[in-house]
């Protein structure tokens, strides 16, 4: 290949690499040379990664080309970001805290096992906030920018995965989600982005997985990208290759936010109705439906955010935490002794979402509710700052963790201001697909810009 040509390897999808790479038409090493070369030339303004693994990820480019089963990878040669909070061996794990140990893992998480055994090269892992508490992602490491406007944040926790894909630092990247924290930087992104529901792929994250409420899932600029490494993650290649929906569905469209006092902004409402007249237009029946918010919920969740929280702390020195992530961490533990904690919380919830469930096939509600806030060190102003802004700019993610249930943020236009507008999807346990298949609908009645300005 000449250099023109493998220079435009960075930006192409990862379904697009790995045919190529299936197909002997490039080498993996040319494909990962590209995206390193697109992070030396665009991550210092980015900050999206903790570390790159360039010389690491070339000898793993070349030993994948020598596998006799290169042409069978789903994702052969496909270079992937891992978020900073799961092992890469022979990688340290910092979650976003000088707190945490600089040693490097002995071993792969099983997701990123996962993504190797199907060809994927790990080229770097991204950044995250302390912990991955915030819906910001800075540290004592570096504030990570959103590429569409450097002066915004990408969201979080996984916001230095959607920063790198936005970017075409890679193709698609390793999110987790354990109050929205893949959709929330989906959309502020402009990606789509996708958290299965309870138990469709390892969580395995920290000492609980948050109380269960975190998946696994990835960042795509496209729902076909999303659904290939979904399939991985969740060894189903049923998942690959979504189409749009055979028959009409059930859509029930909300715009009221699940937090009292909270509302989304008019131009979030407008495209939400917009993405409802799309799929009217398609032949779905769409019914205005509000799902029930209890308060009792609302309370559950935040016990179980902060005790969480608390959890990832043991061990580590309170000291070299940030102030809002000490306090978060001492509030999770008074909610765990005044045994806030109760798992009939939960299925008291689900019990309500079946009802509610009984008359649609899948909700449409905004992703955010405001375009993304600003970037800055977050982590050097107080909890409550932390948490009104946090409460005001991403309202509608966290129930669904909560419930367990699959959703999505699918990219809907753009706002006045030039950032990211976004819609989610959800359905009831097992709607994975039906999820992606009503994503990729709305891929095809409005196709979205796959990157930010900033990749040119």
């Amino acid at each position: 290949m000449t250099p023109a040509d493998s220079a435009g390897l960075a930006g192409q999808t990862a379904t697009a690499l790995a045919a190529l790479v299936r197909a002997g038409q490039v080498s993996p090493v040319e494909v990962v040379r590209a995206h390193l070369a697109r992070i030396a030339a665009l991550d210092e303004r980015v900050g999206a990664f903790q570390l790159v693994r360039g010389e690491k990820a070339l000898a793993e480019a070349e030993a994948l080309a020598a596998r006799a089963d290169l042409r069978s990878l789903p994702l052969a040669g496909v270079p992937v970001a891992i978020k900073d909070n799961v092992h890469v061996a022979g990688e340290p794990m910092r979650r976003g805290s000088s707190a945490t140990p600089e040693t490097a893992g002995e071993a792969d998480h099983e997701i990123v096992r996962r993504l190797r055994s199907a060809g994927a090269i790990v080229v770097g892992k991204t950044r995250v906030p302390e912990l991955g508490v915030w819906g910001t992602t800075d540290s004592a490491f570096a504030v990570t920018r959103n590429p569409w406007n450097l002066e915004r944040t990408p969201g979080g926790s996984s916001g230095g995965s959607a920063a790198a894909v936005a970017a075409a630092m890679v193709p698609v990247a390793h999110g987790n989600d354990g109050l929205g924290s893949i959709r929330i930087p989906a959309a502020a992104c402009g990606l789509f982005g996708i958290k299965p529901g309870a138990g469709v792929v390892p969580s395995e994250l920290g000492p609980n997985s948050w109380f269960g409420m975190a998946e696994n899932g990835p960042l795509a600029t496209t729902v076909d990208d999303a659904a290939l490494v979904l399939s991985v993650l969740a060894e189903c290649p049923e998942l690959r290759e979504p189409a749009p929906p055979e028959r009409p569905l059930r859509v029930a469209v909300s715009t009221r936010s699940p937090m009292r006092g909270v509302n989304a902004g008019p131009e979030v409402r407008s495209a939400t109705i917009e993405t409802a007249r799309l799929l009217a237009g398609a032949g779905h029946h769409v019914e205005a439906a509000d799902p029930p918010y209890p308060i009792r919920s609302a309370v559950a969740i935040l016990a179980r955010w902060t005790a969480g929280a608390a959890r990832e702390t043991d061990g580590l020195d309170p000291a070299r935490l940030e102030p809002r992530t000490r306090r978060h961490a001492q509030l999770g533990r008074i909610a765990e002794r005044l045994g806030l904690i109760k798992p009939g919380d939960r299925e008291a919830w689900r019990a309500l979402l079946g009802s509610f469930f009984a008359s649609c096939d899948v909700l449409l509600t905004p992703a955010l509710a405001t375009p993304p806030i600003r970037a800055e060190a977050w982590g050097r102003r107080s909890w409550s700052a932390n948490l009104i802004a946090n409460a005001r700019f991403a309202p509608f993610t966290a129930p669904w963790n909560f419930a367990g249930y699959p959703a999505a943020a699918v990219p809907a236009g753009l706002h006045p201001d030039g950032t990211p507008l976004s819609v989610q999807l959800v359905a009831p346990p097992g709607g994975e697909a039906l999820v992606l298949s009503v994503a990729k609908q709305l891929e095809m009645l409005r196709p979205w810009r796959r990157h930010a300005p900033l990749a040119g």
